[in-house]
């Protein structure tokens, strides 16, 4: 009888052994971290936007006019991050550890879909990632240039 060349169709101890599998999960893991990422800050209580861009606007008069009268700068507060920013951290790792796994499964001649999805994978979550902050720093660009520009507005007695 002949036996099946797919390691799905294989017993999962063998599938464990192969680079390709590992790779695939570490590009998912990516994958899912990188979406968790952009979702979970949606879920923190947060105030109204109009109070978050006064209290930004009130802290840059606040800053000129310390910096103006020569007055110390207040020392920051600590704050710990929540556990989701540390996916900004992890989640491409994760990405280019899938890539070079995907490499070594491709050079030691494993199945192919393993390391193309795993590839794949793993540049999607990287690519993600950048054009998701390469997004966040462009409007946080354009929100500090308006605010900027009304402080006048703003503040006028």
């Amino acid at each position: 009888m002949e036996q099946n060349a797919d390691p799905l169709m294989q017993g999962s101890p063998q599938l464990l052994n192969k680079w390709g599998f590992w790779a695939l999960l570490f590009g998912a893991a990516a994958l899912i971290l990188v979406f968790a990422q952009m979702a979970l800050p949606m879920f923190e209580a947060k105030p109204s936007a109009g109070s978050q861009i006064g209290e930004i606007a009130g802290d840059i008069k606040r800053s000129a006019w310390r910096t103006f009268l020569g007055l110390p700068k207040p020392e920051p507060e600590v704050v710990n991050p929540p556990v989701w920013a540390y996916f900004a951290m992890v989640a491409p790792v994760l990405g280019i550890i899938a890539v070079f796994l995907s490499v070594i499964s491709a050079i030691l001649r494993e199945n192919r879909r393993f390391a193309i999805y795993a590839t794949s994978f793993g540049v999607a979550a990287i690519m993600f990632q950048m054009f998701w902050w390469l997004a966040l720093l462009i409007a946080g660009i354009a929100l500090l240039v308006s605010i900027i520009e009304n402080i006048g507005d703003i503040f006028s007695f």
